[in-house]
């Protein structure tokens, strides 16, 4: 069963956390983090992206703005931005896009249950992205932002979360101007409470699913377990044994689209690569008019300032076996490896990927401008797609899912001792 703990967490006062709570550090660049925290003293960019303060176009892993990042987290704690709470709580933190609102238990999970697969895992991660995100959290010694995972509903937890939001007033309750999405958070201050939520995951709850966040959760558990090795007075009982986590009940996320663009037909005239294309898909122009798939198994292309639907033919996957049931995986397979030439989607570069929360726009855009020539457009991942994979210890091919919103960095901060 699942480690989920209350902890003492550092948090912003109420007036500045609208400003001090930042978008993720890997879904911006320097540039647009440097914009983006722009004439705001309090952004935690400042800290989680700390080349910001540095000169323009400096390393973003060199030792100066790691330097920079020390020197700029403890200014946030010594100007009173970032204040740690005296009690270890459970949060609740909740999320509100295009009227939709999911609401996660903010807690402190368990190294062990990462290495034990207690804590499951559907993507491969870089060892180079885990290094530096352990360099962060070594010298900060705080897991600064968080990691979004899930868990199997639960009614008794769901009955919790929704007596303290009807209940009481969150501590913070904001709309961030950037996207206009919701940001809702409360303290869970009855002992009686935080006890029980850590128990129904110590007793009820089989496994923790890691949505968005891989290679912050594998940097967060190897420097525990670092730590522990470095400790020959380790106990178990450090903080360091934990890492901060949002936990939402899988019957509440929805996973959107993750889209494709190419930027040539590898040698092939349009009118060649529609051919192609019918031997595994029947396709099906659908006009100058954006067109999105709506199921299973279909498709769409923009292509020569056309839409086309595709729908896989019967025969050319597998519904039986989770990662070639994956609309990703017949696409990779059927057209961007056998009839494109790409193989390798981690390493091409004539391959881009959009997230859905662009829009299909931004595909036709891409193709317009000359920079694509092809754009795909897939149909979402389900919840149960992504929990079968990860149950059975398989990986999803690169770029699957997009979970939207973010999680705002910055609500609230663990540290590690």
């Amino acid at each position: 069963m699942a480690i989920l703990k209350p902890f003492k967490g550092i948090r912003p006062p109420q007036n500045i956390v609208k400003d001090l709570a930042s978008r993720p550090y890997d879904v911006l660049n320097s540039e647009e983090a440097r914009e983006e925290a722009k004439g705001n003293q309090y952004s935690l960019l400042h800290v989680t992206k700390a080349e910001i303060d540095c000169p323009a176009g400096i390393d973003e892993h060199s030792q100066e703005v790691y330097d920079k990042t020390v020197e700029n987290f403890k200014k946030f704690r010594d100007n009173g931005w970032l204040v740690k709470d005296d009690e270890a709580k459970f949060y609740i933190y909740a999320q509100t896009m295009d009227g939709r609102t999911q609401y996660g238990i903010v807690g402190c999970s368990h190294i062990d249950d990462y290495f034990n697969n207690v804590i499951k895992k559907h993507e491969l991660t870089r060892k180079d992205k885990e290094e530096d995100r352990m360099i962060h959290v070594r010298i900060t010694n705080a897991n600064v932002e968080p990691v979004f995972f899930s868990y199997p509903a639960h009614a008794e937890i769901d009955a919790i979360v929704e007596k303290i939001v009807k209940n009481e007033k969150p501590i913070y309750d904001f709309v961030a101007d950037l996207d206009g999405f919701g940001h809702h958070f409360w303290i869970v201050n009855d002992k009686a409470t935080n006890d029980r939520i850590e128990e129904i995951f110590a007793k009820e709850i089989p496994a923790l699913y890691v949505a968005d966040g891989h290679h912050r959760t594998a940097a967060a558990a190897l420097v525990g377990k670092e730590k522990k090795a470095n400790n020959p007075n380790h106990t178990g009982q450090e903080e360091y044994n934990y890492f901060m986590t949002v936990n939402f009940p899988d019957n509440q996320l929805k996973i959107i689209d993750y889209n494709r663009v190419v930027k040539d037909l590898n040698g092939l005239t349009e009118a060649q690569l529609l051919e192609k294309l019918q031997k595994s898909f029947d396709v099906k122009d659908q006009g100058t008019e954006i067109y999105k798939p709506n199921k299973l198994h279909e498709f769409s292309m923009y292509l020569g300032g056309k839409w086309y639907s595709m729908v896989a033919k019967q025969g050319t996957y597998n519904d039986n076996d989770p990662i070639g049931v994956l609309d990703v995986t017949i696409l990779s397979n059927l057209v961007l490896d056998e009839i494109l030439g790409i193989k390798d989607l981690r390493t091409d570069k004539r391959i881009d990927f959009v997230g859905g929360i662009r829009g299909l726009g931004e595909l036709r855009r891409r193709v317009d401008n000359g920079e694509m020539k092809v754009a795909f457009a897939l149909y979402p991942v389900s919840m149960k797609q992504l929990i079968d994979i990860a149950d059975t210890n398989n990986i999803m091919p690169p770029k699957t899912t997009w979970f939207e919103p973010k999680l705002r960095s910055g609500l609230v901060i663990h540290e590690l001792v």
